[in-house]
């Protein structure tokens, strides 16, 4: 029997086209690109963080497509939507260890039982990883916005229209308008 040798970082440098892709259980797994209101929706989140960065400077605003690099039993990194993260950015190379704070939007393919349990799983990594926050945004649902804590993961707040969204305590004194989603 063969063994397949696990997928590493270096691996990902290389995927075709420099596409969105992670490592997960030692293999790199492609993303297929966003539909247009899973697109916008992570833009305007990262629009959002890129200005409290401007105002704050506790931290920097990604959008999508960046690397993370971590170091988990079953994941080697993560490729958010949007994204903040308060270590040293001075590198060409994918970011060390997981973001303060993650958005994951979902796409079309992001429902049924099995993505959930993909979700919630990828939730369940970042904060092994490190992350204190995690938003998962569902444009389809009533309940737009879930926010997850590390310190009470199973418990998540959740925003819909009319309602600001936050961070705390990954990205400090910042706020996003739910309905900025849909303008």
């Amino acid at each position: 029997m063969l063994i397949k040798p696990r997928a590493t970082i270096e691996d990902l440098y290389n995927v075709p086209d420099n596409g969105k892709a992670e490592i997960v259980n030692g293999e790199i797994v492609r993303m297929s690109p966003a539909g247009g209101m899973p697109g916008r929706a992570a833009t305007k989140i990262a629009a959002g963080l890129m200005r409290h960065e401007e105002e704050s400077g506790s931290g920097y605003a990604f959008g999508d497509n960046v690397g993370f690099e971590v170091d988990l039993p079953h994941r080697g990194s993560f490729s958010p939507d949007a994204a903040w993260y308060t270590g040293n950015v001075e590198s060409m190379r994918f970011l060390p260890g997981a973001p303060a704070f993650a958005v994951e939007v979902r796409s079309e393919s992001d429902y049924g039982p099995a993505a959930e349990r993909a979700i919630r799983d990828k939730i369940a990594e970042y904060f092994a990883a490190g992350a204190q926050v995690v938003w998962d945004v569902d444009l389809l649902d009533q309940d737009v916005i879930k926010i997850f804590r590390r310190d009470a993961p199973a418990q998540p707040s959740i925003h819909g229209r009319g309602e600001f969204a936050d961070a705390e305590p990954a990205v400090p004194g910042w706020q996003f308008s739910v309905d900025i989603l849909f303008s």
